[in-house]
C-alpha cells in the first residue's frame, strides 16, 4: 500500500510540475520583419477552434510587445470582429509564406462589423491597437515564427 501510495505521490507531482510548462508552450516570439528593422512580439498561438473563437475577448490589456497570432493551417479566406474585445488592436493577416498582405489598423473594440483578410490567408497577428504605425509594420513586410514554413499547410495540422 506503501508503494503504491508513494507512485501515486510521484504521478501527481510529475502532473503539477509537467502543467506550467505544457501551459507555456503556446506562447512563441514572433518577428515581423519590416524594412532593416525587427519587431519582436511575444505571441499566443490559438490553433484550434476555441483558441480562435475566444482570441484577445475580454482581456483589458495588451502589453506592447505581446500578441497572439491564429493559425488556420491552410490559406483560406477569413473574417474577424471585435464582439466582447476590450481593447483595440491591429490585425495582420499574413500569408503561409510569411508574407503580410493586409494591415487593419486599430480596430474598435466591441464592434461587430466582419474585418475580413481580402485573400486567402493562413495566420492572423493582433497586436496592441496602433502598433503597427509606430513600428511602419504595412503589407509586404514578413512574419518570422516557427509555424511559418513548417510544412502544416494544406489541411495537415490541428482544426
Amino acid at each position: 500500500m506503501n508503494i503504491l501510495k508513494s507512485v501515486c505521490a510521484a504521478a501527481l507531482m510529475l502532473g503539477l510540475a509537467a502543467g506550467p510548462v505544457a501551459a507555456q508552450s503556446d506562447e512563441a516570439e514572433a518577428v515581423i520583419v519590416s524594412g532593416e528593422e525587427r519587431h519582436v512580439f511575444t505571441v499566443e498561438v490559438a490553433d484550434d477552434d476555441a483558441e480562435r473563437a475566444r482570441g484577445l475577448m475580454f482581456r483589458e490589456e495588451l502589453a506592447p510587445d505581446a500578441g497572439m497570432l491564429f493559425d488556420f493551417f491552410d490559406e483560406r479566406p477569413v473574417a474577424f470582429w471585435m464582439q466582447n474585445t476590450l481593447i483595440p488592436l491591429d490585425l495582420l493577416f499574413i500569408k503561409d509564406s510569411g508574407e503580410i498582405v493586409r494591415v487593419h489598423a486599430d480596430a474598435i473594440p466591441m464592434d461587430t462589423t466582419s474585418i475580413p483578410s481580402g485573400e486567402p490567408v493562413r495566420f492572423v497577428l493582433e497586436i496592441p491597437g496602433g502598433r503597427a504605425a509606430e513600428l511602419g509594420i504595412v503589407a509586404g513586410d514578413r512574419l518570422e515564427h516557427a509555424r511559418v514554413g513548417d510544412g502544416t499547410a494544406a489541411g495537415q495540422g490541428r482544426q
